[in-house]
This record gives structure tokens, sequence and C-alpha cells, in this order.
């Protein structure tokens, strides 16, 4: 077997490669952010390679992939290991569950944690098909992970599509929670049945209108830009209505010194039962400890919004007018989270722990998405067709 160095080359989605002991980190947000803001949550959020992918053309009928993953278990919640996807000229040929690397256990109930440290995990990835090809190794999106080997039979060599590339950025959501695999989550699903590729700033509980997250998707190239806000605000009751406001038009206004007419697509929250009419902050509900599905809860109060406390129905009449009040941007386009997911989605495939979607709603979101964004009328459609003609 071929040794191949892991090299920028051939890694797609991440900001920057961190070396560390074992070999390279992928990290999401740039070390500047990193030094300048390390709360935990983000920390956590950005290392973790939602969208990252080792992509390289190859003639190899053998593969191995050798990673440490990093995670963060919850005692009394079963949490799935995440896992590591294999595509073969856009088709998922395997999918391989981590084992072993080192976590934090956290007892909920307390607070308590501990680190147990364990060995790397090898992805095997045999018979593949004859002949050349391009192959995409999906990162885990909910696992971080340092890219320690690339084994093959058959030297491979950095592969660029030439595609669009579509930067996104959002909640846990479009991070990923919930969904069973990394090529799994909603913004792969659409990227793949838009045919372009997906540089995936969906950050888990930081999606807050950080005036640091414009900046770095300001500095990032992008063909096409789509930005989904409004329920980690709520649901860490982060700000009233009179900032919420004024923040996402400053959020916007960052975007536009990089990429001034670039398509630009801002989604409103999808349905949310416990949130549309309830403000945060969100919480763990006590009693589905120990379940087995964590589920949560809103603990405000409707009476807040008259003070201007946030909901998700409040959230989406603000973005709604905000866009409206931009309209000297013609490239800028509002999309109501609830085409994507609605209350009539929820009866059919209710949120597992009242937030997150599951896999099969991942997939049902990114589809709906890519009709939405990609067909020919669709904000993206253009760029996306005129590429192909080229």
């Amino acid at each position: 077997m071929i040794t191949t160095p892991i090299t920028p080359p051939l890694v797609r989605g991440a900001a920057e490669l961190e070396t560390t002991v074992r070999g390279l980190r992928p990290h999401r947000l740039p070390a500047s952010v990193r030094e300048r803001f390390p709360d935990p949550q983000l920390m956590m959020a950005e290392s973790q390679p939602s969208g990252v992918r080792l992509v390289f053309s190859t003639t190899a009928e053998q593969l191995e992939v050798v990673t440490h993953p990093t995670r963060v278990v919850y005692l009394g919640a079963d949490r799935p290991r995440g896992r590591v996807d294999l595509l073969v000229d856009g088709e998922l040929l395997h999918s391989d569950e981590l084992t072993g690397g080192s976590y934090t256990e956290v007892n909920m109930s307390t607070g308590a944690a501990r680190q147990v440290d364990g060995a790397s995990h090898t992805s095997g990835f045999p018979r593949l098909p004859a002949g050349s090809k391009t192959v995409e190794v999906w990162l885990p999106h909910n696992e971080s992970v340092e890219l320690v080997e690339l084994h093959s039979d058959a030297p491979v060599e950095p592969f660029s599509s030439g595609r669009p590339v579509w930067l996104h950025h959002g909640s846990s959501i479009s991070h990923g929670s919930n969904a069973a695999t990394p090529s799994g989550i909603w913004p792969a699903v659409a990227a793949r049945i838009g045919g372009v590729e997906l540089h995936n700033l969906g950050l888990g509980g930081s999606a807050l209108v950080d005036p640091f997250t414009a900046q770095v998707m300001r500095d990032t190239p992008a063909d096409l830009i789509s930005v989904k806000l409004g329920i980690n605000v709520v649901n860490m009751d982060s700000m009233r209505l009179r900032a919420f406001v004024p923040a996402v038009h400053g959020f916007l206004d960052t975007l536009r010194e990089g990429h001034p007419e670039t398509p630009l697509v801002l989604i409103s929250p999808i349905f949310c039962g416990i949130h549309e009419d309830t403000p945060g902050p969100g919480a763990f509900d006590p009693a589905s400890f120990g379940t087995g599905q964590v589920r949560f809860v809103a603990t405000g109060a409707s009476e807040g919004v008259a003070a201007g406390q946030l909901t998700l129905r409040v959230i989406r009449e603000a973005l709604e007018s905000l866009v409206a009040r931009r309209a000297e941007d013609p490239n800028l386009y509002y999309l109501d989270g609830t085409e994507l997911y609605g209350a009539a989605d929820a009866e059919v495939h209710p949120l597992p722990d009242a937030l997150h979607p599951d896999s099969a709603t991942h997939r049902l979101i990114g589809e709906r998405f890519a009709m939405y964004a990609f067909a020919g009328e669709g904000p993206f459609g253009e760029t996306v067709q005129t590429r192909k003609s080229l």
C-alpha cells in the first residue's frame, strides 16, 4: 500500500488544517477566531468537520483512512458514533462507523466530566470499482478528528471539479445534528442534487449572528451563499428584537463587502413546535434523562414577546420584512424555513428530540432546498447553469 501525505490540496471545506502530534486536525474557523473567542461550544462545533472531505482521483481499488476521533459523551443519552462516508463518482459506496478515539464523558445531572483516551480508527474500503474515478471521503459531522494517514494500492492526486462553491451558514440543523451520516446532512444532500461544492459553516449552537462569522464568510471564496438564522438566537434567548434586526443587517452588510453581487439566500427557521410561540431559553428536559432520547423544552413565557423576546414566528416576520427593506439588492432572497419543514411535516416526521430532524427529514429538507435554490428560476439556478455551459 502507498502512503500519501494528507496535504491541503486534498481537503475541501476546511478553513485551516492544524498540525497535531498525530497528524492534521481540520478546522472550519480560522485560528484568528478561535484565539479571540474560544467559547467551548463554538470550539467543539467548528472542530467537528461537517462538510469537510478528502477529494482525489485515483485508480486504487483499496483505500484506508486512519483518523483519531474526539467526541463528547453524555451519560444517559445514547448518541450514535460518527461515520466516515466514501463516495465514488458521487455515489455513496461505504459508510464506516468510528470506533475508539478520545472522549469527554459528561454527567448532565451533575455537570461532572472525565477524559478517556483510546486508539485511532482505520476506515478500510476494499473492492472499489476498477479504473480511474473521483473519490470523496466525507469526515464525521459530529466528532472532531485528526487525519493521521491515507493508504491506497495506487497513487492518488488532488481533484477539482470546477463546480460552483456554495457557502452555507446555519445552526446545529445545518451542522447535521441527528443525521446518521456526514453525506446525509441536508446541505450535503442539496449540494449533491444541485451539482455544487459545499463549504459548510453550520455551527451547532453558534448561529448567533456573530460578526466574526460574517467576516469569515466575507473572506471565503464562494459563488453562492446562504445564511439560516434564528433558532439559536431563540433557544439561547441571546437577543431582543431591537438588537436582532440591526445585527442581521450588519451581518449581511459584512457579507456584501466581500461578495457584492453573489446570490445570497436568507433562510428563516424551520418549524419547531416548542419555540414557535414560546421564547427561550431552551433546556434539556430532565424527564428525558436516561430514556435514550434526550429532549428539549422551551422555558420562556409567551408574555415576553411584548417586551421584545424572540420566538420563531417573530423571527420569520422580522427576516421577511428585513429583506423587503433591502430591495436595492437584487441578488438577496428570502426563504421561509417552513417551506423546508413545516407544521404539517412535523405530524409525519416529528423532531425526535423536539429540536433536530432525523435522517429522513434531513434528506427531505435537502431535496426541498435544492428544488427551491438550484432550479432554473431559483436564486442559484443561473449561476449553476452558466458554469455548466462553460
